[in-house]
C-alpha cells in the first residue's frame, strides 16, 4: 500500500469518527431533552452510520486519487474491525447477527463513497 492510499484511510477513519462522535453528543441531547424513545434511536443510529461510512468513504476516494474501491472498503473494514475490538476487549461480546448485517452495510456505504469519490476528482480534472 501506498503512502497515499493510507493516509486516505485515515483521513476516512478521522472523518468518520468526527461525524459519529458529533451526532452522538448531538442524539444524547434529543434522547435527554425530548420524548424520543430507543427504537426510533436504533433507526436514527443506523442511518447516521451509514452516512458517515458514506462521507469517510468519499473523502478516503477523493485523497486517494485510484482504486476507490479497495480504499473505501477498507476504510468500512477498518470501522468494523474497531467497533468489534472495542466490542470484543471492551464488553467480552461479538457481533450479533443483526450487527454483523448493519456493518456489511456500512461497509458497502464506504465502498460506495470511495468509488464516487475517485470519480468526482477524475472528472473535476
Amino acid at each position: 500500500m501506498r503512502k497515499q492510499q493510507f493516509v486516505a484511510l485515515l483521513y476516512g477513519w478521522i472523518i468518520i469518527l468526527g461525524l459519529l462522535l458529533l451526532t452522538s453528543i448531538f442524539l444524547a441531547f434529543l434522547l435527554r431533552f425530548t420524548a424520543m424513545n430507543e427504537v426510533t434511536l436504533s433507526w436514527i443510529t443506523l442511518a447516521v452510520g451509514l452516512v458517515s461510512l458514506f462521507v469517510g468513504g468519499i473523502v478516503a476516494g477523493v485523497k486517494g486519487k485510484e482504486k476507490g474501491w479497495v480504499i473505501g472498503a477498507i476504510t468500512g473494514a477498518g470501522f468494523t474491525l474497531f467497533t468489534f475490538l472495542v466490542q470484543y476487549l471492551g464488553y467480552q461480546q461479538g457481533f450479533s447477527l443483526d450487527q454483523s448485517l448493519h456493518h456489511a452495510g456500512f461497509i458497502l456505504a464506504a465502498l460506495l463513497g470511495g468509488v464516487i469519490g475517485v470519480n468526482v476528482i477524475k472528472s473535476e480534472s
